[in-house]
Formats: structure tokens, C-alpha cells, sequence
């Protein structure tokens, strides 16, 4: 017998039961979408949209467990949403490629630094303070540090390789720091200079960045803009701005489609290409007057 649609009761109950943490009722909530089929998985993506973070996760495990998700076209319906939170698209990212990792696990791991984090802080620290604990956590005991010796490796993209294998490129381990940082109430921002990423840091009168790739170095605005030069790059002032997430992500795409197919891997450099075009496009559809 078919299942009659849900009504907005129905539907608002389910909405309010997905971030319950009580094993039975994530059991239950398993049958019962399994039950729904198509509209139960469509609900499902819908929540993985929301600019909620922790309900878009959370409703990204149901959709894993079930092994009803089609990664490739979630994040696609991400990126067409304009809700551009960081952590929901580098997770959803990951899944495009990796669509059976634990994604409970990557977010635990990310609880579990911040945790660290905040064992080592005596409040009230300035903001140069807390970013000296958080390199002390991630860069020296934790051991995250830039991939040299295989910089074109794709797996240094993924959000979930880098906790696991704890190195990857400039913009990988930057977003590791952002969502630290995030965790810990730091506000700090994506800066995606010429040729390099950085953490930058405004809540001082001088602004500062961190460089993740290179254990966390602290940088001045002048010695980003030097760094530019040295690289025969003629830096702008605009280049220390923050990055919007959109960008953060769309860079992370087209830096796949440059390592896919440096490895000779045409079918991921297209998929990764197709990533770049649906972002260029759907910024250019809403950025219309």
C-alpha cells in the first residue's frame, strides 16, 4: 500500500526528532524515512541546505545510513541554495567522492580539538593568545602540516582525509583552523591571497594572518603583500580581504579539477569542472540587478 504524503505536522515532527541524539529515536527515525522512500529522502536534502549546520549534518547521516543519498547532486543542490556555510560544503564536498565516510566522526574529531583548545586557554586572552593555543594544538601536538612532498594528491582536499592523514594544501588546513576556531568562539575569516591561503585575524587594531601551511606562522599585512612580491605577483590591498565561503569553496573545486587531472583522472577533473561552472553560474544568475 502507498504511503499517503506527509502532512505539516507530520513533516515539523520529523524536522524537530532529526538532531535527537537518543539511539532509539535515530532508530526510529531511520524506518520511518526508510518507510517515506522518495519523500522522506527529499526532505532529507532539503535539511542539508539549511543554514542550520548541525541539523544539515545530522540529516546528512540519515541519508548516509540509508544509502538513499546521491552525493553529487546534494552538493549541487547546496551550491544552488546561496546557504554557504563552510563546514556544511566542505562535508558535502568530501561526499561527492567519499559518500561512505563517518561523517559523525569528522565532526567529533573537530569537537575534539576545539575541546583541547579550550583546555589550554586562560580567559580572558587576546586574539593572538587563543591563535597561539590553536597552533599549539593542531600544528605541534596534533602534528597537521602542509603535504610537500605530494602537493597535487587530491586527498589533500577532502575535509575528512585531512583529519585522518593530518596534512594537506594552504586552503585545507585553513578551513581545519577556521572550524577550530569557529568551535571556540574566535572569529576569524578566510583569506585566499594570489598563489596561497591564509587564516586572517581582524579583531585587533592590526590585522594578522595565520599561514596553516607553514605551522601556523604568524604573518603582517606587509609580510603577506612581500610574500606576493617575492612570488613576482603585484599584490592590492584588496588582496588581505576576506574571502567570501562561496569562493573558499569554488577555489577548493578548481583545485581538484587541476589535481585530477594531473593524475590523468578525466572523469573527477569534469565532475570538479562542473562544480566550478554551477558556482560561476549561479553567483552570475543572482548577482543580477
Amino acid at each position: 500500500m502507498d504511503t499517503l504524503p506527509l502532512t505539516t505536522t507530520q513533516r515539523d515532527a520529523l524536522i524537530r526528532l532529526v538532531d535527537d541524539q537518543s539511539a532509539a529515536v535515530r532508530q526510529a527515525l531511520l524506518a520511518q524515512f526508510g518507510r517515506l522512500g522518495q519523500e522522506g529522502v527529499e526532505l532529507l536534502q532539503e535539511l542539508t541546505r539549511q543554514p542550520n549546520r548541525l541539523l544539515a549534518r545530522h540529516a546528512s547521516w540519515f541519508l548516509q545510513e540509508l544509502k538513499l543519498s546521491d552525493p553529487v547532486a546534494e552538493f549541487v543542490g547546496f551550491i544552488r541554495s546561496l546557504n554557504y556555510e563552510l563546514e556544511t560544503g566542505a562535508l558535502l564536498l568530501s561526499r561527492t567522492v567519499n559518500p561512505d565516510f563517518d561523517l559523525v566522526a569528522c565532526c567529533t574529531r573537530l569537537d575534539e580539538l576545539a575541546a583541547r583548545c579550550r583546555q589550554l586557554i586562560a580567559e580572558p586572552a587576546p586574539p593572538r593568545n587563543v591563535c597561539r593555543v590553536l597552533n599549539r594544538v593542531l600544528f605541534h601536538e596534533h602534528g597537521f602540516h602542509g603535504n610537500v612532498q605530494n602537493y597535487t594528491d587530491p586527498l589533500n582536499s577532502y575535509l575528512d582525509q585531512v583529519l585522518v592523514r593530518r596534512m594537506g594544501i594552504p586552503i585545507s588546513l585553513s578551513i581545519v583552523y577556521l572550524l577550530v576556531a569557529q568551535r571556540i568562539g574566535l572569529d576569524l575569516e578566510p583569506v585566499g591571497v594570489p598563489g596561497h591561503f591564509m587564516v586572517g585575524c581582524y579583531l585587533e587594531p592590526a590585522p594578522f594572518f595565520i599561514d596553516a601551511f607553514n605551522q601556523g606562522t604568524f604573518r603582517t599585512a606587509e609580510d603577506v603583500l612581500a610574500l606576493l612580491r617575492q612570488n613576482s605577483i603585484n599584490p592590492h590591498e584588496t588582496d588581505l580581504m576576506p574571502t567570501p565561503v562561496r569562493e573558499v569553496l569554488c577555489r577548493c573545486c578548481r583545485n581538484l579539477v587541476n589535481h585530477y587531472t594531473a593524475a590523468n583522472d578525466t572523469e573527477h577533473a569534469r565532475l570538479f569542472a562542473d562544480f566550478v561552472a554551477e558556482f560561476e553560474a549561479t553567483h552570475e544568475r543572482h548577482a543580477r540587478p
